[in-house]
This record gives structure tokens, C-alpha cells and sequence, in this order.
């Protein structure tokens, strides 16, 4: 009957797992980076409306130049002539704006006519061009570096750009930029940042999964010096990672920055599983039972709190489904997925083909085994004579703990997970040094006066009041509005001079009115101000400063509108792509708390069923928060802040972390009930389980260590808190936690 039964088991596995491999192969990448936006908020529903008035804020590319001997040298100003004609036939361009195409209008006799600022084709002026330039300073900072030693190109591309379109857009510029022999371009901007990434998380996906199998292949292979107790296990977690990927790839789940964790983390939290199981049938073997009654002891014993750990740490990943952010929400549910698949595998495929292969010799390695029953044994008598001693300790270890979590803080950079020393982060660091930032900057206009349009002499005062804040307090460049066009306009109609780049008194309005509107239809006039003059936008660029200074700034600029404009004339309201990213972090703490509840109140659940005891309740809590704290502490003291990336350490390690002392209170359980007392219930349990927690623990800590290994700062910190957060829950788990039951739990 059980042989039958394997069998079909086995072939209705490798029928699944074939179709499995299959999809798997064909899962796509994703980096879009709008998904990380904060699902449900007002804001986004706001930009959303807003974007469909003007235009996306992000869909360009920044492109600057370092010209050894300046910028102002003929040559090289031809050349970028020339890339800025060849990318203006792309039919991914809008447009391009360069120094070279850059242009003032002046409205003479004959009507209007521009004036390019660059006379590339007449190398004499070209002195005199920069004396202009840096005079007007008008340029400056967005075309041209302060220093005069490099320029930049601001190419728009097409609305919400596809990836096909954005890669060929890319690969044509880089071409273009050799053909040309220009110097190595610094690029920020979407399409730039989009290739990068991908790549990133391809390279890194293949180099966790083989480092993981390297390190898991190598313990087992120490562990238990069996060729079978190597290859089966894989295999169970090889098919549990491709049943999660197949299933995936089936539902139209691409991998992105969050999913690129998935694999690794299904990998050591099944073999987790697996070796629990093999630990406790190996046990049994040597006990001198058949393989039958070694897997129905195992099953028994091991079975209900495998199961119990699958659970709780499924659970810790889909309490990220709390979370607004739709990455972080789909990484809890296809990893938690993946648990419960790995789960039903090791219960499966591993007992399976235990029936069939032939019983393993089980060497007695006396000298092994003696070892590891003096070091518990050394271990518990240390613990159990010194119960003042770890609890003292432990008090302490929390009151730092709390002394770090109060310097802990959340802030976010736009290209905060990437190396400093990447060429992208360098460059996204060159534009904030030399051009005032790449970070988007959003503001919408939106005229309340009845009766009244944007072009209102009333209105623009209000808005120069605004503008001239955000120029010279909060630190905004390359800033468009209804105001720059207004101002140019009364420049153009006054012979072009520096002192007429201003505000005309409304007798001149009329007519810049007039011949404004005779612009309405071009692209500049309609990414500015919307058809029936009723709203408008600046729109600029500023520094990556993170988003706890930029909602400082944002807070100041909303305090200086209250106190210094008339909103009931015109308001104004702060958008965009980078106000959304961050505004992540007003939600981070919040579903990071709500998450933790959750988890809290499962283990509590999972632990009264046990025991019918809040003692016991009380102390599998205190047991399990005590690491979160430590590492919350870690993180504070070294300055490393809550984003995105790294909010998700608590809620993953608890739910891994809490599997130890699921398995310690199950066996607990099962010798308190044969009668035992509380210390020989301690002694059995430690005795018994102490190997695998620490194996198991190992394991899982190797596993998120290789994850040390990605360029990804976020990726990085997760393997490094987690693994820690592991090794203190193992110690925790091997010092107070058999304290406060001996002291505090009163067997019913």
C-alpha cells in the first residue's frame, strides 16, 4: 500500500514539476518603478489627473559631457549638433533641448526671430557666446556646468515609453555617441535606470540560487555524509523554487527588484523543512527501527511542527499585504506561496523517495555524536545554573537595544540602493553636483479667482512670489512656468537685454498676452499651461537630498504659500513622481507595525492552543521581539535608515526566526504530556531538538548571507539582518527561553 502510493506520488510530482521547469523558463523582468507608488492615496490620484493635463515628469534623459578643454570648443559643439539632430528623427523623441538649439526670441519689425545663446559654425563668437551665456546666467546650471567644463542635453521621450521603445531609444543613442567620438556621457533619467536594474537583478538572481546551492551542498554534505541526504533534499527545493516561478510566470507575475529575493528565500526556508525531517528519520534509523516506523514517528513528531513553522512563517510574509505598495504586497504573497509549496514537498517528495531508495547505512559516529551531547549538555547546565545571569543580560542587551531604535529613521534616496561607486549612482551624483539635481520637481498652478486666467497680472504676482522661494530658497533649477514664459516674453518684445527678463506692468501684459497666445499650440506652452488657462505647473529639477529633507523643504514651501500668497487667487500644490516615492515612508512604520501585529497575534494563537497558558503565550512573544530589537538597535547605531527595501526585515525575520522556538515548545508539549516535569520536559527537548535548531539555523543563515553578495544596498541589508536576526533568536532560543519556562510556566 505505501510503495503504490509513493509511486503515484513520485509521477504526479514529476508530471507538475515538468510543466513547472517549463513555465518557469519563460518568467519575464520588471522594473517599473510606478508600481512602488503608495496604492490608495490621495496624492496619486491627484498626480494621476495631473499628468493627464500636462505630461509624465519623469520621461526624459539627461545626458551631460565633460569636454577636457571646455565647452565652448567648436568641434565639440558640432558633434553634439550633430547628436542632437540625429536623435530628433527618432520617432521614441519629442524633442531635444541642448545648448546648441538653445535660442531666445526677439520680436523686431519683421516679427519674431531667434536668437541662437551657441555659433558653433563661427568659432570666433564663440568666446563672446560664453561671456553672453554666463552674463544672462539664464543657462547656467541647466546646460551649462558652473565650471564651463561640461554641458547636458535634455532629451524628452514619448509619454509612458515601453520597454522595446526605451531600450532602442538607448542602444541608438549609445551608438550615435561612439560614431561621434564624443567623450563617456554621464546619463540619469527612466530609460537609463530601467536597463541597469534589469541586468542587476538577472545577474544577482543566478548568483544568490548558486551560491545558496553551493553552501547547502557543502553542509549537507557535512552534516550527514550520505550522497542521497544531498541530492534528495535539493531536489525538493529546486522543484519547490521552480513550482513558485512556473506558478508565477502562469498568473503574468514578471520578477522585479522585491521578486528577485524569492528564490533564495524559498531555498533555505525549505530545506529548513527538509532538514527537520531528516534529522529526526536519521535518528529513528539509528534508534533501530524500519524505515516505516522511522517516517511515521517522524510525520508524528516532526510533522505537526513543521507544519506550525510553515504556517507562521507563511504568515510573516503575507502580513506584507498590509502594505500599499504593490511590489512589497506581491513579494508576501508569491513568497509565502512558495513556502507552502516547499512545505507540501518536503512532506511529499521526500518521504516518497525515502520508500524507494534502499535504507541508508547509518554510521554511529560515536565521536560526533558524543561531541554534540556534551556541548548541549554543557550549554543547558551553564544556562539552567545562571538564570539571573541571562535574564540580567538579556535586560541589558534590550535597554541598548531601545538606546539604538531611538536613532533609527526613515529616509529614502532615488538611487539609494545602488553602490556609490556604480556608474549610475555617479552619474545621478554628477547632475546633482554640476546641474542642480535630477530629481523631477513638480508644482501645479491652479487659478481660483473667478473671472481671472493664468495670465492675470494679479495671479502672476502671486506666482513670483512662489517662483522666486523656489529658486533661491528651496533650491530648485531649470524651473518652467507661466511666469518664465511671461518674462521671456517681455525680453523678446524689448530688444532681448538682461533687465527686461521680468515681470511687465499691465498695460505691457496685454499685449505679451496676445502674442503668447499665438503660442498656444507649441509644446513648450502646452506642457506649461493647460488650454483654458485655468492651470498651469512649474516644473524644474533639484537634488536627490532624501526624503526626509525634502519634506522639510516641502513643509517650509506650504508655511511660506500660507503666509505670504493669496490662495484665494491661485493655489498651489506640490506633485509628482519623487512626492509619491516618498511618500512611502509615511506608511512605512505604520504596515511595518500593522504587519508585526499580525504576526504577534498568530504565534500567541499558535501558542495558547499549546498550552492554554498566557505565561507561555507571554514568553514565546518575548523571546521572539527580543531579536527585532536587537537588530532594530543594530541598525539605529550604525545609521543605516528605513526605506522601502529594508522594511520588510522585520516581518520576514520574525516569521522565519519564531520557527525555532515553534519547535522547541512542540516538543516541550509532547514530554510534558507523557507526565515528565518541567526541567526533564527542558532536558529532552533541548536534547532533542537542540541539533536541528542549530543546523537549521545555520543554514538559513548562510542562505540569506549570500544575498550579501548583491550590488543592491537594500538586498544587502536584508541578508545582513536577517541572518542576524536569526543568530540571536538561535542564542535567545538556547539560553532565556528554557529560563523563563523553568521559572515561570506552571505545567497544568
Amino acid at each position: 500500500m505505501i510503495k503504490p502510493l509513493a509511486r503515484w506520488t513520485l509521477l504526479i510530482i514529476a508530471g507538475i514539476s515538468i510543466l513547472a521547469v517549463i513555465s518557469s523558463t519563460r518568467i519575464g523582468f520588471d522594473y517599473d518603478f510606478e508600481k512602488f507608488f503608495p496604492q490608495g492615496d490621495k496624492d496619486l490620484y491627484y498626480y494621476l489627473e495631473y499628468r493627464q493635463r500636462f505630461e509624465n515628469d519623469n520621461d526624459f534623459l539627461l545626458v551631460a559631457f565633460e569636454n577636457p578643454s571646455g565647452s565652448f570648443q567648436a568641434d565639440f559643439l558640432l558633434r553634439i549638433d550633430s547628436l542632437c539632430e540625429f536623435l530628433q528623427g527618432l520617432p521614441q523623441v519629442d524633442r531635444v533641448i541642448s545648448p546648441t538649439n538653445a535660442f531666445r526670441l526677439i520680436k523686431g519689425p519683421f516679427g519674431w526671430t531667434p536668437v541662437p545663446y551657441l555659433h558653433p559654425q563661427q568659432p570666433e563668437r564663440l568666446k563672446e557666446d560664453s561671456i553672453s551665456i554666463y552674463t544672462r546666467n539664464d543657462l547656467v546650471s541647466q546646460l551649462f556646468s558652473r565650471d564651463g567644463r561640461s554641458l547636458s542635453l535634455v532629451i524628452k521621450h514619448s509619454q509612458q515609453i515601453n520597454k522595446s521603445d526605451a531600450d532602442s531609444l538607448f542602444t541608438s543613442l549609445v551608438v550615435k555617441i561612439r560614431s561621434l567620438e564624443l567623450p563617456k556621457p554621464y546619463m540619469a533619467g527612466k530609460i537609463r535606470a530601467q536597463p541597469v536594474y534589469l541586468g542587476l537583478i538577472q545577474q544577482e538572481l543566478f548568483l544568490f540560487l548558486s551560491a545558496s546551492v553551493v553552501l547547502v551542498v557543502l553542509f549537507l554534505t557535512v552534516t550527514y555524509r550520505a550522497a542521497w541526504a544531498v541530492i534528495v533534499p535539493l531536489m525538493v527545493v529546486a522543484l519547490a523554487g521552480a513550482w513558485t516561478l512556473g506558478f508565477m510566470n502562469l498568473v503574468g507575475k514578471p520578477l522585479d527588484l522585491m521578486m528577485v529575493l524569492l528564490p533564495t528565500i524559498i531555498f533555505v526556508v525549505g530545506m529548513s523543512d527538509v532538514i527537520h525531517i531528516l534529522t529526526r528519520y536519521i535518528e529513528e534509523l539509528r534508534l533501530g527501527n524500519s524505515r516505516m516506523a522511522a517516517l511515521k514517528v517522524t510525520f508524528r513528531e516532526v510533522g505537526i511542527a513543521t507544519f506550525l513553522t510553515s504556517l507562521t512563517t507563511g504568515i510573516g510574509f503575507l502580513t506584507l499585504m498590509t502594505s500599499n505598495i504593490i511590489p512589497i504586497r506581491d513579494f508576501g504573497i508569491y513568497t509565502a506561496t512558495g513556502v507552502l509549496i516547499a512545505y507540501l514537498l518536503a512532506f511529499s517528495l521526500l518521504p516518497s523517495a525515502l520508500v524507494y531508495l534502499p535504507k541508508p547505512r547509518i554510521v554511529a559516529n560515536a565521536a560526533t555524536r558524543k561531541r554534540w551531547k556534551k556541548w548541549l549538555t554543557g550549554s543547558l547546565l551553564w544556562v539552567l545554573r545562571r538564570p539571573v545571569k541571562v535574564i540580567t543580560i538579556s535586560v541589558l542587551l534590550v535597554a541598548l537595544a531601545v538606546i539604538g531604535i531611538t536613532q533609527l529613521k526613515v529616509n529614502t534616496f532615488l538611487i539609494d540602493d545602488l553602490p556609490r561607486s556604480h556608474p549610475l549612482k555617479s552619474a545621478f551624483l554628477f547632475f546633482d553636483e554640476n546641474y542642480g539635481g535630477s530629481r523631477p520637481f513638480e508644482m501645479s498652478i491652479t487659478v481660483t479667482q473667478n473671472g481671472a486666467d493664468i495670465f492675470d497680472v494679479e495671479i502672476l504676482e502671486e506666482i513670483e512670489k512662489v517662483h522666486t522661494y523656489l529658486t533661491d530658497s528651496f533650491g530648485t533649477t531649470a524651473l518652467s512656468s507661466p511666469l518664465t514664459l511671461v518674462k521671456s516674453a517681455n525680453q523678446a518684445v524689448n530688444g532681448g537685454t538682461v533687465e527686461n527678463y521680468r515681470l511687465p506692468d499691465s498695460n505691457q501684459l496685454s499685449g505679451i498676452r496676445a502674442d503668447l497666445l499665438r503660442f498656444r499650440k507649441q509644446s513648450y506652452f502646452k506642457g506649461i499651461i493647460s488650454e483654458d488657462l485655468q492651470y498651469a505647473r512649474f516644473t524644474g529639477r533639484m537634488g536627490d537630498v532624501g526624503s526626509n529633507q525634502t519634506g522639510k523643504k516641502i513643509s517650509e514651501l506650504y508655511d511660506f504659500i500660507k503666509t505670504k500668497v493669496d490662495t484665494s487667487q491661485v493655489k498651489f500644490r506640490v506633485t509628482g513622481t519623487s512626492l509619491l516615492i516618498d511618500k512611502n515612508n509615511e506608511y512605512l512604520v505604520k504596515n511595518m507595525s500593522i504587519g508585526l501585529t499580525i504576526a504577534f497575534g498568530v504565534v500567541a494563537l499558535i501558542a495558547g492552543l499549546m498550552f492554554r497558558s498566557w505565561r507561555m503565550i507571554l514568553i514565546t512573544l518575548i523571546v521572539n521581539i527580543i531579536p527585532l530589537l536587537l537588530v532594530a538597535g543594530i541598525m539605529g547605531a550604525m545609521g543605516i535608515t528605513l526605506k522601502l527595501t529594508t522594511s520588510v526585515i522585520f516581518t520576514v525575520a520574525f516569521g522565519i526566526a519564531v520557527d525555532d522556538t515553534i519547535h522547541f515548545i512542540s516538543k516541550l508539549r509532547m514530554e510534558l504530556a507523557k507526565g515528565k516535569s518541567r526541567l526533564y520536559a527542558i532536558k529532552r527537548t533541548y536534547f532533542s531538538t537542540g541539533k536541528a535548531i542549530i543546523i537549521t539555523t545555520l543554514v538559513l543563515i548562510s542562505g540569506f548571507m549570500t544575498l550579501l553578495l548583491s550590488s543592491f544596498g537594500g538586498t544587502f541589508y536584508i541578508g545582513l539582518f536577517v541572518g542576524l536576526t536569526l543568530l540571536f533568536a538561535l542564542i535567545i532560543d538556547l539560553t532565556l527561553l528554557p529560563v523563563l519556562i523553568l521559572l515561570f510556566y506552571k505545567d497544568r
